[in-house]
């Protein structure tokens, strides 16, 4: 007899089946025992009645694995309004020790810390399980929406010879007596592969030595690139990057609808135009002073509500960011120089995504690393392919947790991250 998910359940009234999942419950009355049986799809409810099969389960701890054949009864009250009766419960595997917190609760009552140290089975709780899904989902939309646009898919090196941003904290490792580092983000091959495909993706762990210690940062995270070639400036860019959101958000709504319901949120619409102002004006708006080089969190929030109360949107471009906060690869603005023709996706008050029109002739990148006094000689392999030939090009980075925390409302990006890594944590 094949096995069937729990959502399989009510399409198979009056015939016995058999499931397999984990125990995630047991209630024990006087008369009847009730076992809720948790698999990948969700909860199966079966109806315990026979005296030697009750001691049996009585016997079970939360967290066993059992495989449960039954007849499958309708019952309103039961989850998807069907319950399996007359079981026979046998076990495929030991009794398992019970983890240090009951999965079983509508919401994870041990701390924060306490689920990261025990994450293979705090995992486990519906609501850390549907984030996983929400991200599962939005990689499926990143992919498929940029695949409709022949974008090409890539596989960059997480080893690399030199630091990509500008000397910013890097990782270092010893490659056979030679100093490497983890790769800050793909930006320089993804770059280099527009000569290739012109428009190009890829999906990957970048890691940040950075010594952050706040609910939005990650050592290392997952990002979700892009570059594109032949493109007049950065509105370009920002167009796809608008169809890419879109195209996340509906890949979630399609995809991880369920996990969305267990979660209680509902994704937001993508205006068919993201409202953008310039730095200078957010600024203004975020009663900065006109000479802060940078948008502080406080006045991303406070930009992010005005985007609420103007434009009724969740989504914000903020452009032209000065070059000086820019990496040196970043395209200028040609009719204000100090600026750049790149910016920042805010989402709900919080920055989202990074990005911009670079670079794309060769002597520009000589002259944008003498300005900032760096040699040439640690970037010369990137650099070099720039003499041969590079059309305008530019692109964006999406910080997968980031959005994922966002639009599900987690307080901390770790709770949305399967196994997280930052300052403090290096295992499980």
């Amino acid at each position: 007899m094949q096995r069937i998910l729990s959502r399989q359940l009510p399409t198979h009234v009056g015939e016995t089946v058999r499931i397999a999942g984990w125990v995630h419950r047991r209630r024990l009355l006087k008369a009847v025992t009730f076992l809720i049986v948790r698999d990948a799809a969700g909860l199966s409810q079966v109806v315990v009645t026979d005296p030697a099969v009750r001691a049996q389960v009585e016997r079970i701890t939360e967290e066993t694995v059992v495989e449960v054949t039954g007849t499958v009864v309708g019952n309103d009250v039961a989850p998807a309004g069907v319950e399996l009766t007359a079981p026979v419960v046998r076990l495929l595997g030991p009794p398992a020790a019970p983890p240090p917190f009951d999965l079983y609760r509508p919401a994870l009552t041990a701390s924060l810390p306490t689920q990261l140290d025990h994450a293979p089975v705090a995992l486990r709780h519906p609501l850390r399980s549907a984030a996983l899904r929400v991200a599962a989902a939005s990689v499926a939309g990143f992919r498929a929406t940029l695949e409709a646009r022949d974008f090409v898919e890539i596989h960059t090196p997480k080893v690399v010879a030199s630091s990509t941003e500008s000397g910013a904290s890097v990782f270092a490792l010893d490659w056979f007596g030679r100093p490497a580092y983890l790769a800050q983000s793909p930006q320089f091959y993804k770059q280099l592969m527009v000569g290739v495909f012109e428009r190009v993706y890829e999906v990957g762990p970048v890691f940040r030595a950075e010594p952050h210690d706040t609910v939005r940062h990650l050592a290392q995270y997952t990002s979700l690139d892009a570059e594109l070639g032949f493109v007049a400036d950065h509105r370009d860019v920002m167009r796809v990057l608008r169809d890419v959101v879109a195209g996340m958000l509906g890949a979630v709504g399609e995809k991880a609808g369920d996990a969305l319901a267990t979660l209680g949120v509902e994704a937001p619409e993508v205006p068919a135009e993201i409202p953008a102002v310039h730095f200078t004006e957010a600024l203004k708006i975020a009663g900065a002073p006109a000479d802060e080089p940078d948008l502080a969190p406080a006045h991303e929030r406070a930009l992010g509500g005005w985007a609420r109360r103007e434009h009724g949107s969740d989504f914000l471009f903020v452009t032209g960011y000065p070059m000086a906060k820019r990496p040196f690869y970043t395209h200028p603005d040609p009719a204000r120089p100090g600026y750049s023709n790149g910016f920042d996706l805010l989402f709900r008050g919080l920055e989202l995504v990074t990005g911009g029109q670079r670079l794309h002739r060769h002597a520009d990148y000589l002259a944008a690393l003498a300005q900032r006094g760096e040699p040439v000689e640690p970037y010369a392999g990137y650099v070099d392919a720039f003499r041969h030939g590079m059309p305008p090009h530019g692109g964006f980075a999406i910080g997968l947790e980031r959005f994922v925390a966002r639009l599900t409302g987690a307080a901390n990006v770790r709770e949305v991250t399967a196994f997280p890594r930052d300052l403090h944590r290096l295992t499980p």
